[in-house]
């Protein structure tokens, strides 16, 4: 579990250029085959990927300037990165300020050559057509600056997918349910959410409090008017996942729960107390998919209060549900507890919204601390352990934050929920990545039987 914006290189920020195929690299040597990304889509409020500006476009950040200059469109020396952009942070104003004017430079060369007529650019505008032009109105921006820019977007991105598959990696995405109240989906579409004459929204997602949570979480995302996804016949769901498929080898449907039930909180409320829940049709809509783009390869985030409606959609449909390894030690029967894992599930020792594995350990209770210690066994550190039990886990696949396979300190925490500053900037440092961890993590693969072929 590593976010594309968390790669090494780049400049300010990782991106899909060499520091990704070096990733993959790495990651084929250390025996590992599943890379799980948060969203790829445009950043919004506090630069989350969670709440994105579009549920189509890419984040035009995670271009590679390499991979401009590769294809011709920009000279060797646009891509010179000053020292301070190769801290370990993200640093997405900074990459603003190198990329864009870059970016404007390849535009113009690309428009000044012959390749606007070609075949590949031409197929890309008809087959995406329904959303481009009104993601270009959202950003204000220069119409066909800003088509170009996903255009190259979506090349550097199947160029990567190719690359990363050649060598029997596959890529995980994760699927928010909602989009941000300042998206181009709501500008572009009004009458599929629910608003008010005024075109502001009727109510705002959340969750209810709960024992993590005294006064629950507002999210702030403007709800789907369903009635109008039904009368069009689903068509901005499907579109929505049918790219999502063309992009990964498999999706994370974050909020799975919501295909069940929502959480509805009026507008203007501060906390997500004073809320009710309405059902949502998740049912006829994975219905719809599945019967429109056949098998649907799906990893249900089926985290939180669950009902038995929440489990038997899941199994219904045959989706693996999560488990988290940092909530297993608060009971002996707890069902996050690895020897309590049904094979059709994906297990986690955190996700990226947990604190690492280390920081976790330190701030375990003594008894949850004795109960991890004698469960995990000998181990070098609680990261270690924790790999362990996760690889050792009867789920059918393991996913670990890079962070806790590298057993790096509570630092490097990718997001602390509710904190509205502060998150998703953390990067691996230049040179982190090494031959004797791959050797290490292959080795521990190999002997739980995680790498095909291997006797288990």
């Amino acid at each position: 579990l590593l976010h594309a914006t968390s790669l090494p290189g780049g400049h300010g920020i990782g991106d899909l250029g060499p520091g990704a195929r070096l990733f993959i690299d790495w990651m084929r040597s250390s025996g590992l085959s599943l890379w799980q990304m948060l969203p790829i889509g445009p950043v919004g409020r506090g630069n989350s990927p969670y709440s994105g500006r579009s549920a189509f476009a890419g984040e035009p950040l995670l271009i590679s300037i390499h991979g401009l200059v590769k294809d011709g469109l920009l000279p060797a020396s646009a891509a010179r990165c000053p020292a301070d952009l190769n801290g370990a942070r993200t640093r997405y104003a900074a990459a603003r300020r190198f990329k864009l004017p870059r970016f404007q430079a390849a535009f113009e060369n690309f428009h000044r050559s012959s390749r606007p007529r070609s075949k590949a650019y031409q197929s890309f505008l008809s087959s995406n057509r329904s959303w481009l032009h009104g993601w270009c109105d959202a950003t204000g921006g220069e119409p066909d600056e800003q088509i170009f820019l996903q255009y190259i977007f979506d090349r550097q991105w199947q160029s990567l997918r190719r690359y990363a598959n050649r060598r029997k990696v596959r890529l995980v995405g994760d699927l928010p349910i909602f989009v941000d109240v300042d998206s181009a989906d709501m500008q572009q579409h009004p009458e599929l959410f629910l608003l008010d004459r005024k075109g502001r929204p009727r109510s705002l997602t959340g969750a209810p409090p709960d024992d993590f949570s005294r006064d629950g979480q507002l999210w702030g995302h403007p709800h789907y008017r369903w009635s109008a996804h039904r009368d069009e016949n689903w068509k901005w769901w499907t579109s929505r996942f049918r790219q999502a498929f063309q992009r990964f080898d498999s999706v994370r449907l974050d909020h799975f729960l919501g295909f069940v039930r929502l959480w509805h909180i009026p507008t203007g409320e501060r906390t997500a107390r004073n809320g009710r829940w309405r059902s949502t049709p998740g049912r006829e809509l994975l219905e719809v998919l599945q019967k429109r783009l056949g098998r649907l390869p799906i990893i249900s985030e089926d985290l939180g209060v669950k009902t038995s409606a929440v489990d038997r959609l899941r199994d219904d449909f045959g989706f693996p549900g999560m488990r988290i390894l940092q909530w297993a030690f608060g009971s002996t029967t707890s069902g996050d507890l690895p020897h309590n894992h049904p094979i059709q599930s994906v297990v986690y020792p955190g996700t990226h919204d947990n604190e690492t594995a280390t920081g976790w350990f330190r701030h375990l209770g003594n008894k949850e601390r004795d109960r991890f210690k004698a469960y995990a066994g000998p181990m070098n550190s609680p990261a270690e352990g924790m790999t362990r039990l996760a690889f050792t886990s009867p789920a059918a696949w393991a996913i670990c934050q890079m962070q806790d396979l590298l057993e790096l300190p509570p630092g490097t925490r990718m997001n602390r929920p509710g904190v509205p500053s502060g998150n998703w900037t953390w990067r691996l440092s230049p040179g982190t990545l090494s031959s004797p961890q791959a050797r290490k993590i292959r080795s521990l693969a190999e002997s739980t039987g995680r790498i095909p072929g291997a006797t288990s």
